[in-house]
């Protein structure tokens, strides 16, 4: 059996052009970070005492005789893609549910990918783990989804992910010191709303029509500077939650979609209680609300937000990891193959 462990994310800025269609023409950069909850996937050889050859586990089973069976297309298509079409089962479980904005869709496509590599005696790269999550889920599945999940969930790590003209991805891990990530931490709390939307759902509202929102996209792509720039010490701490703010109302003039009458009433109620800023954490319309709330003031926003789930969480940098094998070693690849290189760099034309 192989187990691969793959984190979840927390986009904070620029979220919008990561999407090939724009960074294409404009480039494009977001600022993210992988968290301490997981999404795992086992992969076992099935023997041949089964009237079945395939067995997929996740919210359903589905047994099948081959993966072009499948009903699960991002299943379907990595199986194809990595020429594994039968005699697996295979199990999907996750620390978070699904659909709620957290990347769990890009998750999967990552923590599958390698963890088939692994069982078919093969260590991949996180550049390639990620160049090629994106080829499954927008050429493949036909997915309306960005670029920057793959990367997060493969790298791990606080990033800022620069996407070129020329479909090259740049991953620059922030050197924030150590006391200021942790006070970062601290003053952030996760919230899960209840209310499931897939990143595409949200995103075919205003993709197709993304180059009229140009100039919102642009003041969005320059918030992850000044984000990167009070990470590093140039401004009080406290203004990350302002700029998240700042991003939030920007957000709402993408899509009426991003966002609700649900959602706003509880984002004011979680301002008036001392959240200084906030997001919602993926392409928006529900999923998980992301809150920049001083220590002192945070007790009073759990009450005030006591109907929905707080969800405290940690800051990652492993990305996916296979963190079992069969033979009883286990495995915490902490830098899952990463350069050691601070500049890493993907095309996702090339696969190279």
């Amino acid at each position: 059996m192989i187990i691969s462990r793959t984190p979840y994310r927390v986009s904070f800025f620029g979220g919008g052009t990561d999407y090939p269609i724009w960074y294409r023409k404009n480039g494009g950069q977001v600022l993210a970070t992988t968290i301490d909850k997981y999404l795992y996937i086992s992969c076992r050889y099935l023997p041949p005492f089964f009237e079945h050859r395939l067995r997929l586990v996740y919210n359903q089973t589905e047994l099948c005789q081959s993966c072009e069976e499948l009903l699960h297309p991002t299943a379907r298509e990595t199986l194809r893609f990595v020429g594994l079409k039968q005699d697996l089962e295979i199990h999907y479980d996750g620390d978070l549910p699904g659909r709620s904005g957290i990347g769990s869709s890009s998750a999967f496509t990552v923590g599958l990918l390698n963890a088939l590599y692994r069982y078919k005696g093969q260590q991949v790269t996180s550049d390639r783990l990620a160049h090629e999550s994106i080829y499954i889920e927008q050429q493949l599945v036909g997915e309306q989804v960005g670029s920057q999940d793959q990367v997060s969930a493969a790298f791990g790590g606080l990033n800022r992910i620069t996407f070129l003209l020329n479909d090259q991805i740049l991953v620059e891990p922030i050197a924030v010191e150590r006391e200021r990530l942790t006070y970062l931490n601290s003053n952030l709390m996760l919230f899960y709303t209840g209310i499931a939307r897939t990143a595409a759902e949200v995103a075919e509202t205003y993709v197709s029509s993304i180059h009229h929102h140009h100039d919102s996209l642009l003041r969005l792509h320059a918030m992850v500077d000044k984000a990167v720039n009070i990470l590093l010490g140039k401004g009080d701490l406290d203004d990350f939650g302002r700029l998240l703010h700042e991003a939030w109302l920007e957000k709402q003039t993408l899509s009426p979609n991003i966002s609700n009458s649900r959602i706003d009433e509880t984002y004011s109620t979680a301002r008036t209680a001392g959240a200084i800023g906030g997001k919602l954490s993926g392409a928006g319309g529900g999923g998980m609300l992301l809150l920049y709330v001083p220590l002192e003031k945070q007790r009073k926003v759990r009450d005030a937000l006591s109907d929905l789930i707080h969800v405290p969480f940690h800051f990652e940098n492993t990305g996916s990891a296979i963190i079992f094998e069969d033979d009883g070693q286990r495995y915490e690849e902490s830098e899952n193959l990463r350069s050691s290189e601070k500049y890493l760099f993907l095309d996702s034309k090339t696969n190279k």
